[in-house]
């Protein structure tokens, strides 16, 4: 009985059942712990066999983004090397639309299956949105282009184009017109 009034008078034992008793606990000293986490990174560099082989950096491409009067912001993803699409031209392209935040509203290449059904439009005013037609005049075939269209350029009415025909991608891209638009277009064709 001696025993177990003893040992229920040690801090460490309070906590334990007194059955183990002769059961210890000891503690890892934090500042140990700390002292060693520090010095990890430095044995990797010091000894690089203990970590990951390290890839070779290179320095990224300078993307260059042009704003345009109207607020439209528009980088060259790449330069096509086909002809040049003009103001009243008809043109044919696959976009993907997309809301500013990156979230995605829609597309006309299927991101599953990869088929894609392009849309043919006149480069006109009153048939396209004039914040995509500024992307598309001056672009070349196969070229591609991701812009940035405020609302004011954008599907300022209902009978703009490109919009999809089917019910829920239309009602999906027209309840973000008051917002901007993040448009990725490639040029196919110019005819």
């Amino acid at each position: 009985m001696d025993e177990d009034v003893s040992i229920s008078k040690h801090p460490m034992v309070n906590h334990l059942d007194v059955r183990n008793a002769s059961f210890s606990v000891k503690r890892f000293p934090r500042r140990l712990f700390s002292q060693f986490i520090g010095l990890y990174p430095i044995l990797l560099y010091a000894y690089p066999s203990f970590s990951a082989p390290m890839m070779d950096m290179q320095e990224p491409d300078i993307v260059r983004t042009l704003k345009l009067d109207s607020g439209v912001r528009i980088q060259e993803v790449f330069e096509g090397d086909g002809a040049e699409a003009h103001e009243g031209d008809m043109v044919e392209f696959n976009y993907v639309c997309r809301r500013s935040n990156g979230y995605f509203v829609h597309s006309t290449v299927d991101q599953f299956s990869g088929e894609s059904t392009p849309v043919i439009l006149p480069l006109k005013e009153n048939q396209i949105i004039e914040g995509l037609k500024e992307v598309l005049v001056g672009m070349r075939v196969g070229g591609k282009r991701r812009a940035l269209i405020p609302p004011s350029v954008g599907y300022i009415n209902e009978n703009l184009n490109p919009i999809p025909e089917e019910f829920g991608p239309r009602r999906s891209l027209l309840s973000h017109r008051n917002e901007p638009l993040i448009f990725e277009v490639q040029l196919l064709k110019v005819l």
